[in-house]
């Protein structure tokens, strides 16, 4: 939930913010000297320059070779996990308002009655219940970065991309400040230059210049698959046109994703390297061809084509890095200063609908790590996380992906299969496909020894399950994990104990911690945000009676923030739905991308200062 006002008030857009003073020194030619080159302004980029305008302070420079932002095609997917991070940015309410909702999924197989038709074998929730409070959307991936361009571009950072631009080649040396030299091309007139960068992050996509430029290398097969994919207006009388089907006959698979605006569609069409060698092998496949090929597998129905949107052939393969940073092998222990993401680093099918979603993952996860470094308040081994974790989320995704994809094209034997089998096994992977898959090993930013038992619904090394609260000030019902933009900064959940006394200590002992990590003059939760859910009920709380760290002083006026405490919501409470221990309370340390880092007792004050003073830096 967004706050605004706090220095003042004034008149128009509030989510609008001001300028940070070193826009006003900034040329509008590409500068000599950055503190963060992003290559490519694609999904990874673009999330990673929303998130470092969190730190406006520093210099974010976005180069992209192409001559203007995409304007249509490509991916279309915003899974769950995605839609909470982009409720973070405050951009979820777009998506929602302009997405189709996906909210089922039909199955189609051969009928055994009739071989050469296909019958619906079932109908599926696309999510299951109480895995995410967001849904999964299907909205133009260049819509999608449009949302982030408008974010950043009204953030104090004021950073738009560089079009035309391309990296030719990088280097490291010896110089302090800024060790990365980048060479880049302006594509229109053929002309070099060099830029200097603290840190560079390649989001180039599968032909990454970056990669090339580090010596990594994405090594993989394919899977002999082919697939086209089209954007098309059609006239059907396929039944399911607007559900999103799973259709395998024995002439192929077809993939059916409704898009948004009501009549949109997009296909997904197996090819067949036999059938369909010909246009396979001259590169001459036409939407034309494209959907008569449909035609044949969705028999007896047919698509009439009217309008292409945009279409597309490709095939299927699963490609990965083995680091995703140019840290040698031979130096295990130098830190890195080049990174790649995205589709720089693994590259798989389009079906799973993961491809840009765990490419926005890669930019958040670095993202405020390299911001937080670069400020100064944490430690710079902080950045040796994003290939550890970012990597291992990587191969689980390839892994599932190939299993995936071999399932949906194997349609040799079709009239035999079990027709549920393909059911269940998305049932039982909806978890993975919609972005929950991943639980971050121990590290120093994941604890090895957590009391997980005292909140066991908020698992270490998984993403925050936000859950219903009623905030206390202005008995607002809405959810705890909204209550968290991407600022960068880490977040302490604290649920109270049955009298409160361990909480009060716990703040207490927060009050004269919490400022060793706090640079001066900034704000008292800019590098860590305490909140607190209380067991009782919003009406028998008095906000005066909180502790002062619940009611922080913040701008230059020094108003008190009265959005830091919340309540359970009646209709769920979220002791009970997260299954925390109402005697004794727990503390749920969350990373800045929202995965728990910690659940430790209210008590164990020296623990929670060990773990954040392991990544953390004590201000001057």
């Amino acid at each position: 939930m967004a706050q605004f006002y706090v220095d003042g008030y004034r008149p128009g857009d509030p989510f609008t913010t001001d300028a940070h003073p070193s826009v006003a020194q900034r040329s509008a030619d590409l500068p000599e000297r950055t503190d963060v080159l992003v290559v490519g302004a694609g999904p990874a980029g673009l999330v990673l320059a929303a998130q470092l305008a969190a730190f406006p302070e520093l210099r974010t420079v976005v180069v992209d070779r192409r001559d203007g932002p995409l304007a249509v095609g490509q991916a279309d997917g915003v899974a769950c996990r995605t839609m909470e991070m982009f409720e973070a940015f405050g951009l979820a309410g777009r998506v929602i308002e302009e997405g189709y909702q996906v909210n089922e999924v039909s199955f189609w197989r051969p009928d055994p009655e009739r071989p050469g038709h296909i019958t619906r074998t079932g109908r599926i929730p696309d999510v299951e219940d109480g895995l995410s409070e967001m849904p999964h959307m299907i909205v133009n991936q260049a819509r999608m970065l449009a949302f982030l361009r408008e974010h950043t571009a009204r953030s104090a950072s004021r950073a738009e991309p560089f079009h035309g631009v391309r990296l030719v080649d990088l280097a490291l040396d010896d110089d302090v400040e800024h060790p990365v030299a980048v060479t880049v091309e302006h594509v229109g007139s053929g002309e070099t230059s060099t830029v200097r960068a603290r840190y560079v992050v390649g989001c180039d996509g599968a032909r990454s210049a970056t990669r090339a430029a580090i010596g990594r290398e994405l090594v993989g097969d394919a899977m002999n698959q082919a697939w086209g994919v089209m954007d098309v207006l059609v006239d059907t009388d396929f039944p399911d046109i607007r559900l999103k089907s799973a259709i395998t006959s024995a002439e192929g698979s077809v993939l059916v994703i409704p898009r948004e605006g009501g009549y949109l569609v997009r296909l997904y069409i197996e090819l067949d390297h036999d059938r369909d060698a010909e246009m396979l092998r001259d590169r001459g496949v036409t939407p034309g061809e494209l959907a008569a090929v449909a035609n044949r597998i969705l028999a007896p129905y047919t698509v009439e084509v009217r309008d292409v949107g945009w279409w597309s052939v490709y095939e299927v393969g699963q490609r990965l890095c083995d680091r995703f940073d140019d840290v040698p092998d031979a130096e295990p222990g130098r830190l890195p200063r080049v990174f790649i993401a995205g589709d720089a680093c693994h590259t798989h099918s389009a079906k799973a609908g993961q491809g840009m979603n765990v490419s926005m993952a890669d930019a958040w996860n670095l993202g405020w790590k390299l911001g937080a470094v670069l400020r100064g308040t944490a430690r710079p081994e902080l950045l040796r996380t994003y290939s550890e974790e970012r990597q291992r989320v990587a191969q689980e995704l390839i892994d599932f992906d190939r299993e995936f994809a071999a399932m949906f094209g194997a349609h040799a034997d079709v009239t035999d299969a079990d027709p549920e089998k393909f059911q269940r096994y998305f049932r039982e992977q909806g978890r993975f496909t919609a972005g929950f898959g991943v639980r971050h090993a121990p590290s120093m930013i994941t604890a090895t020894d957590p009391a997980q038992h005292l909140a066991a619904g908020f698992e270490v090394g998984t993403r925050f399950h936000s859950a219903p609260v009623v905030r206390l000030a202005d008995a607002k019902p809405m959810h705890l994990g909204h209550a968290a933009r991407a600022d960068g900064a880490w977040r302490l959940y604290l649920f109270a104990d049955r009298d409160g006394a361990a909480l009060r200590g716990l703040c207490d002992h927060l009050a004269v911690t919490l400022p060793r990590w706090t640079p001066a003059g900034a704000d008292p939760d800019a590098v860590v945000d305490v909140r607190a859910v209380l067991p009782q009920h919003h009406h028998d709380v008095e906000v005066t009676d909180l502790p002062p760290l619940l009611r922080p002083r913040k701008g230059r006026f020094g108003l008190v923030d009265h959005e830091k405490v919340f309540c359970p919501d009646p209709a769920d409470d979220v002791f009970d739905l997260r299954g925390v221990d109402r005697d004794t309370g727990a503390v749920v340390v969350v990373r800045p991308d929202q995965y728990v880092a910690h659940v430790l007792a209210p008590h164990d004050h020296d623990a929670l200062d060990a773990f954040l003073g392991g990544v953390l830096l004590d201000v001057p």
